[in-house]
């Protein structure tokens, strides 16, 4: 069984198709990415998969089951979402702690004072945080209680939505390396989008090229090193990396 799989979705947003006949499957526990320039429609895939874009044809599945268009508390216990932003992502005025309980108060889970301090310890959270707002937090701090909320229901699977692109660099390979110790430490399913080959290469198994709205190859991500992709425009994604340009 498949953790995520999409079978010729289409996305569209009023009324323009923007990702067309979609396909791909997510094995349990592995990191999958979706990788191309801007405006190719990564995100897009992410925000149908999470009900954020119900404009959708074809089938998506979430551990076997069909997905719907909407949001649903079945779907939010079994899959997260982080996003680009860390600070656009959380609630300015709540604190480390109550942006911690939210989803156990939503889902009517108690523990929050044992959960809270628990979650915070695994991403790297001091205790000091707990009650501080996000302005009074780093970049990589405002990120790392964005991977924590996401863990708090213990889902299975995860979406990361460029989640280091919006911090420095020293402060990116910190995020990574703590993406892939809660992978490994919790069993983790990840769909990463991003337009960084270096980071597909640092934590993902496999990744889908997108062009246009299309995805125009799947490949392990071992062919990033050894020239074997096979498409004109996965190719050319490589070069630019390599040169800088991407």
């Amino acid at each position: 069984m498949s953790a995520i799989s999409l079978t010729n979705v289409s996305i569209a947003y009023g009324g323009n198709t923007v990702v067309h006949d979609a396909s791909f499957e997510v094995a349990p526990g592995e990191s999958f990415a979706l990788v191309g320039e801007s405006g190719s429609g990564k995100s897009t895939v992410l925000r149908a998969i999470t009900g954020l874009a119900p404009e959708w044809t074809g089938e998506i599945a979430l551990l076997g089951k069909p997905r719907g268009r909407t949001i649903d508390r079945a779907f939010a216990a079994e899959c997260q979402m982080v996003f680009q932003d860390p600070y656009g992502s959380l609630h300015p005025r709540q604190t480390v702690d109550a942006t911690l309980s939210e989803p156990l108060a939503i889902h009517g889970i108690k523990g929050a004072d044992r959960r809270v301090p628990e979650m915070m310890a695994a991403c790297g959270l001091d205790p000091k945080f707990r009650f501080r707002l996000p302005h009074q937090l780093s970049g990589g701090q405002r990120q790392r209680v964005a991977i924590a909320r996401a863990l708090m229901l213990e889902p299975k699977v995860l979406l990361l939505d460029e989640p280091t692109s919006a911090l420095d660099v020293s402060v990116q390979a910190e995020i990574l390396n703590l993406l892939k110790r809660l992978r490994r430490e919790q069993g983790l399913t990840y769909i990463l989008v991003t337009h960084d080959l270096p980071v597909v290469s640092f934590l993902c198994d496999r990744m889908a090229v997108m062009k246009a709205g299309r995805i125009v190859e799947i490949a392990p991500v071992s062919a990033l090193a050894d020239d074997g992709l096979t498409s004109d425009y996965a190719r050319e994604l490589v070069e630019k990396s390599r040169s800088g340009l991407a």
